[in-house]
């Protein structure tokens, strides 16, 4: 088919260009909220909800990590929102159970036990399906875009782009597969 046709059909790049934004988003995923190793930014993208609104903890205080077992917030500049950072660290679903002394928030990170390995895991799974999902309906919608052309181009041409469009989703399953499968060896070894 003649690239020219193509494109008043459809934009393919556009469509890899969405299919690779799900796998992006789920490498982020992945290592924001899915590892046993702790750093400073593992908290960083929790919410913390004050009286001026919700922020990033990272906008509100100073993270650092003391140890592989101690991170430390420090509040220095918005010791108002002591309370409500603390708050949210305990609620962010992450097992964590801060302490506050003053304007500094100690925040003691659990050693990781095999269950929790295993729940991460299981989360990572769960993460993949939904990118899975997110992926199938760039997909349809690329492919609905192709059969608005079924009465101006020939039906080899509609399906040769249906076969394109399919290839790319399945190479990008591929690629989700290939990430699942290595974050699940990093996490149970």
């Amino acid at each position: 088919i003649s690239a020219a046709l193509v494109e008043d059909i459809i934009n393919l790049e556009e469509t890899n260009e969405d299919m690779q934004a799900v796998i992006e988003a789920l490498k982020e995923d992945f290592s924001r909220n899915i590892s046993v190793r702790t750093s400073p930014g593992a908290l960083d993208h929790i919410s913390v909800v004050t009286k001026d609104g919700k922020f990033p903890l990272n906008q509100l205080g100073q993270i650092s990590q003391k140890s592989p077992q101690l991170i430390i917030v420090n509040m220095t500049n918005f010791p108002e929102s002591t309370a409500a950072a603390m708050k949210a660290i305990r609620e962010s679903g992450m097992n964590l159970n801060p302490e506050v002394d003053g304007t500094v928030i100690r925040v003691p990170v659990p050693k990781v036990t095999r269950e929790h390995r295993e729940s991460l895991a299981k989360l990572a799974k769960q993460s993949t399906n939904k990118s899975k999902e997110a992926l199938r309906k760039v997909r349809s919608k690329s492919i609905s875009q192709v059969k608005k052309f079924k009465s101006k181009v020939s039906e080899d041409t509609i399906w040769l782009l249906e076969k394109q469009i399919q290839q790319m989703a399945d190479e990008a399953v591929a690629e989700m597969d290939k990430l699942l499968a290595a974050k699940t060896k990093e996490l149970l070894g």
